[in-house]
């Protein structure tokens, strides 16, 4: 796993807001995995029908099938949603009885289309089934499809804040959705239903940014299933989108700025950053700024209106990757001297990726039902207060979530996890989303979990070698006992670039 991309949240046409929502999910960009079928037997038990197929970003087969349920749950009838499920065989001709499931980020994020993610766990699928199941509503389960900008509408879209309530309730309109029933909840109790189709007793759960949320309730829902729980950037249940990603975003870049003022040469080459960025933020609060760049992939000049919030945005999106930081002092250089060509070259790469793997009226049914609710005005701005980062992140949500229909939540859905599964919490340092602190306040009331805090990376931990070990020992003991509490004492923050043919040899 050479390029994580961020794994939750999501994205509104603020570039704070936008930029945030696509690191999240821009943290599974990775290499392919081929994903062989050999050695698979399937469970005992077995009732879903599973065929070869393809999924993107693998090289070999997979089997695939579908798996339908009632989108009311509750009332057992009414519209039905057909689910993809998908597994990957263990390459051992007896492979373990429980499976691998991966719990995708977002939320909205597709199992299936960032099945890439599987380099990372390559090691375990030598002796276990990988499963993935796309979350009702997202990728091939019935997708909430909505689309807040048009890729034809060039560089000026990707930087304009738009009228979310507006396009999002348009696309509510044409959904034959119920959007109260596509909460985590629910959602855990359609991958229990597979996990009972597909033969498996119990599973292992690997969950990555949203995805340990999602891993968290199904712990709470069915704690005699699971065998083992990975926790990737964790994102407990006091975690509520997006309130407090102004703060933890202002301390990665706190981080960052202190890393690049105690390295000599970053210092040498960037004089005085923190200043000129500040003094950048200013003129940017009292005025928008019209640029002509050329569009990064046609070369063709476009004029572009870049607020204060779609600047902010494009930073807080580089923080999620210490790679992508690595270039951040080399860009708030450029931006100071009136150079913006590579501000938006960086702000448009990996819109792709996201594009392609996110379903937008996912990630808003679970923020709306499960985050805004929870938090007011006034709690936004105590959040922003003092951060570069400010409080349009929250005020956002709460617009665009008014009027959305109310789901209902389990009583105390929001309260803290309590388990005894043994649980692999992994932590970046330089998180700017889910950073070690939250790892932490999971893991109080986890009896048998192991936090572990990866130095120098950013948004998922996978990037480390020693995090992936990990993961591989973890779950082949199927505890943490005698697991060691740290990992990559030797790790750093990758060197910084000091022109864009990279850092100084």
């Amino acid at each position: 796993m050479e390029t994580p991309v961020p794994g939750v949240w999501t994205h509104i046409p603020s570039l704070v807001w936008r930029g945030a929502w696509r690191a999240w999910m821009l943290g599974f960009a990775m290499v392919a995995l081929a994903a062989c079928s050999q050695g698979s037997s399937p469970s005992q038990g077995r009732k879903l029908e599973l065929k070869p197929c393809r999924l993107e970003g693998l090289s070999l087969q997979a089997q695939c099938g579908t798996y339908e349920v009632f989108e009311n749950r509750e009332a057992k009838s009414g519209r039905k949603l057909s689910l993809r499920v998908a597994v990957v065989p263990a390459l051992a001709a007896q492979p373990q009885p429980d499976p691998l499931v991966y719990l995708a980020g977002g939320p909205g994020q597709s199992a299936t289309r960032t099945a890439e993610m599987l380099l990372a766990v390559e090691r375990i699928r030598r002796h276990r089934d990988i499963v993935l199941v796309d979350q009702r509503g997202t990728g091939d389960s019935s997708p909430l499809d909505c689309e807040l900008r048009q890729k034809e509408e060039g560089l000026s879209a990707l930087f304009d804040e738009g009228d979310v309530p507006r396009r999002l309730h348009a696309c509510r309109e044409r959904w034959e959705a119920d959007v109260r029933q596509y909460t985590t909840p629910i959602a855990m109790a359609d991958l229990d239903e597979v996990r009972a189709a597909l033969g498996y007793e119990k599973v292992n759960l690997w969950g990555v940014s949203y995805g340990t949320r999602a891993a968290l309730v199904y712990m709470r829902q069915f704690p005699e299933r699971v065998r083992t729980a990975i926790l990737d950037g964790v994102a407990p249940m006091g975690l509520y989108l997006p309130l407090y990603m102004p703060r933890d975003g202002q301390r990665a870049l706190e981080l960052l700025l202190s890393h690049c003022e105690q390295d000599a040469v970053c210092e040498k080459t960037f004089p005085k950053l923190r200043a000129r960025t500040e003094a950048l933020l200013a003129k940017l609060a009292e005025a928008p700024v019209r640029v002509r760049v050329p569009h990064p992939r046609t070369g063709v000049q476009e004029d572009v209106v870049l607020t204060q919030q779609a600047f902010l945005g494009a930073l807080l999106m580089q923080l999620y990757s210490a790679e992508g930081g690595s270039l951040v002092p080399l860009m708030l250089d450029r931006v100071t001297r009136e150079d913006w060509a590579p501000f938006v070259a960086l702000s448009l790469g990996g819109g792709d990726t996201l594009d392609r793997t996110m379903s937008r009226g996912l990630q808003f049914a679970v923020i709306c039902a499960e985050d805004a609710p929870f938090f007011t005005q006034e709690d936004v701005e105590r959040e922003a207060k003092g951060t570069w980062f400010g409080a349009l992140m929250g005020l956002e949500m709460m617009a665009a979530c008014e009027g959305w229909p109310r789901a209902t939540l389990p009583s105390g859905y929001r309260d803290a996890v309590v388990s005894d599964v043994p649980t692999l919490l992994l932590s970046g340092e330089l998180d700017p989303v889910t950073p070690p602190a939250w790892g932490e306040e999971a893991k109080r009331t986890l009896k048998n979990g192991l936090h572990v805090v990866v130095p120098g990376v950013g948004h998922n931990a996978l990037v480390a070698d020693c995090a992936r070990s990990l993961m591989v020992e973890f779950v082949a003991k199927g505890s943490g006992e005698g697991l060691k509490p740290s990992c990559g004492g030797s790790l750093s923050r990758p060197p910084f670039f000091t022109s864009f043919a990279g850092p100084v040899p």
